[in-house]
């Protein structure tokens, strides 16, 4: 920082001290403000920003030390510089406890003033040199498994940055192996909730009966075999994030009751009549086309809405592509660490055939194969060779679909369907844009030919 960026106020009830400093730091390059009392200068501190303030100790009114308490507490990255008359030890030490960078004795030397303000100045700089390395490597912790330097990807990290410090609920979508998890992991990271508990749930992977009890907890002697009292997932994560996954596989049932805690922020233990209060963020994650799930019957449309107040729209790997070099040269360099082997990389042809192949199971199955070249192939450039024969014969993103020429048109429409889902995307919008039918035309397909 410059001398003319750096903003010095001067507090003195003396008006000969006061424009004696104020005439020699202006001489040095410093902007310089003056108050002729502690509350003339609390008043300028509350409305402008000063790297440092001189203050004399003893001043009619508030003194001295009154004014460095107040900095400390509302000023922190503001340095004070006490000035006292009488040499007293035992006020610069008090002075020196309470958070003063130093002090001076009038009549004030102007060199050792000079000298002062300049090494304030500088442990302000590295304070903020620190605060910002610090800043970086956060946001690269935060984000480090998000990995992706595409639009899509950029516009991803956008939203989290601008989503994590509210208190706002998420809904996460996209087909599986994305990265949803990543995600939201991402927002508690940034979030002001971020020295809570992230507790995970998904719903997807427990029977409805259970999973109420995950979710909700239960008191001793609920139901048989419940011996002791179990907190559930939301009341284990007050003053967290809680992340239920596969949020689109909830039973009618638990979704009332999710329903219920998120407008009331408050829920009762299996077999309790005890209301507990929580206080929770909840982000959502599904693979499903919840507008779909509301058409048919499947998802509470106002749980939707309850959750769906920032919706966050993961793509594919296939709609990213730009970002499958990067994504792979990571893996790589992650798994030869993580084993132990010699660094690798591939080679463009290999590679083509990464970028040409649409990868259905997303991020995840991308870094499977990563992992796997790495423990199997024992060259350091990787060939097609040593690629997954899925992948190594792939020469079109666009999976073939057979259909017998003597199959009615009905049944040829059923299996042109049928297999889109099964082979390009579980999202209905997304499937009806690829079959070229509007989205309502696709659900009375589904229904017409029971593929629900």
């Amino acid at each position: 920082m410059s001398k003319a960026q750096a903003k010095i106020l001067v507090v003195d009830d003396e008006i000969n001290i006061r424009e004696a400093l104020a005439t020699i730091l202006q001489a040095e390059g410093y902007e310089v403000h003056a108050a002729a009392s502690a509350e003339e200068g609390i008043s300028k501190l509350g409305e402008d920003f000063f790297q440092v303030v001189i203050s004399d100790m003893r001043m009619g009114g508030a003194s001295g030390m009154d004014l460095l308490r107040w900095i400390r507490t509302n000023c922190p990255d503001t340095e004070m510089i006490l000035l006292t008359a009488y040499g007293s030890v035992e006020g610069a030490v008090e002075a020196m406890k309470l958070g003063a960078y130093d002090y001076l004795s009038k009549p004030v030397d102007r060199r050792r003033l000079s000298l002062l303000i300049g090494k304030a100045l500088e442990k302000q700089r590295l304070a903020e040199e620190n605060r910002s390395l610090r800043r970086r490597l956060s946001v690269k912790e935060e984000f480090s498994n998000i990995i992706g330097n595409s639009s899509r990807i950029r516009q991803i990290f956008k939203i989290i940055s601008e989503v994590a410090p509210t208190s706002a609920t998420v809904l996460i979508t996209g087909e599986s192996g994305t990265g949803k998890e990543l995600v939201a992991r991402a927002i508690h990271n940034r979030s002001n909730r971020r020295d809570g508990d992230f507790v995970t749930l998904n719903c997807g992977a427990l029977p409805d009966t259970l999973l109420e009890s995950e979710l909700f907890g239960y008191e001793k002697g609920a139901f048989t075999g419940a011996a002791a009292m179990k907190m559930g997932r939301i009341e284990m994560a007050s003053g967290g994030t809680l992340f239920l996954d596969e949020v689109g596989d909830m039973t009618p049932k638990t979704q009332v009751d999710v329903l219920r805690a998120l407008q009331d922020r408050e829920i009762r233990r299996l077999g309790g009549d005890r209301v507990i209060k929580v206080d929770v963020r909840f982000i959502a994650a599904t693979n499903k086309d919840l507008a779909g799930e509301i058409a048919d019957k499947h998802f509470r449309e106002d749980l939707y809405y309850r959750l769906n107040v920032v919706p966050i729209v993961l793509p594919a790997l296939r709609e990213r592509k730009e970002d499958i070099p990067v994504l792979v040269n990571a893996f790589l360099e992650e798994f030869c660490k993580l084993h132990k082997k010699e660094s690798k990389k591939i080679s463009d042809r290999a590679l083509d055939l990464m970028i040409q192949y649409p990868w259905p199971g997303n991020v995840r199955e991308l870094r499977n194969v990563a992992e796997r070249m790495v423990l199997l192939s024992p060259n350091e450039t990787l060939e097609p060779r040593d690629l997954p024969a899925s992948i190594g014969h792939s020469q079109d993103s666009r999976p073939e679909i057979n259909i017998a020429l003597n199959q009615s048109l009905e049944d040829m429409e059923k299996a042109v369907i049928s297999n889109v889902f099964s082979r390009i995307t579980r999202n209905r919008r997304k499937a009806a844009d690829i079959l070229g039918i509007s989205l309502r035309t696709l659900h009375y397909k589904i229904h017409k030919f029971h593929l629900d």
